[in-house]
């Protein structure tokens, strides 16, 4: 009986530890350059994208699914896990049912929002794409858009504030109540 439990317990570890060795695999260090590391973290398109649309304020799964088109369902919500293991944006359940879930960016997710709005300033100079076709396709542009302002407010915004970002949605709180049918 001893080695019938010392043997399943062997077999936890071993598992585990493979777990934790594949993580490792996944960030390890490149070269030690602080470049390739933020790289590593950020590496793919839809990091920075998801980071454009929480600037604005807590989202969502479908509202981040919405405007990020057109990722799949299954690729948003592992991002979103990646993201939450770095540090980058924090899950808040509300509960009930259906489930409430929203994302936030974090103090260190805001840290890529510079280089988010980098991007599209770099985006504009190279026309690689235009806001205005955007708007034509979905019907809206990004909330990181300068188009969502007016003309003179969005240079005034700008001048005080090297992010155009509009003021956050205000969320409802969680609601407690009990429905009765």
């Amino acid at each position: 009986m001893l080695s019938a439990l010392s043997l399943s317990i062997v077999r936890k570890l071993t598992v585990a530890l493979q777990l934790r060795s594949i993580e490792k695999v996944r960030r390890r260090k490149i070269d030690g350059c602080p470049i390739a590391g933020a790289l590593q973290m950020i590496g793919d398109k839809w990091t920075l994208l998801v980071a454009r649309d929480l600037a604005a304020g807590p989202k969502r799964t479908m509202e981040l699914h919405t405007g990020l088109f057109p990722i799949s369902s299954r690729t948003l919500v592992a991002r979103l896990r990646d993201m939450e293991k770095d540090k980058l944006v924090e899950r808040i359940d509300f509960g009930g049912n259906p489930p409430h879930i929203e994302y936030r960016l974090t103090e260190h997710g805001q840290v890529l929002l510079p280089l988010v709005d980098a991007l599209r300033k770099v985006g504009q100079a190279l026309d690689c794409n235009d806001c205005e076709e955007r708007k034509q396709q979905l019907g809206f542009y990004c909330e990181a858009c300068p188009n969502n302002f007016e003309l003179g407010e969005a240079d005034q915004f700008e001048a005080e504030q090297p992010l155009s970002r509009p003021a956050p949605r205000p969320r409802r709180e969680k609601d407690d109540s009990i429905v009765l049918l």
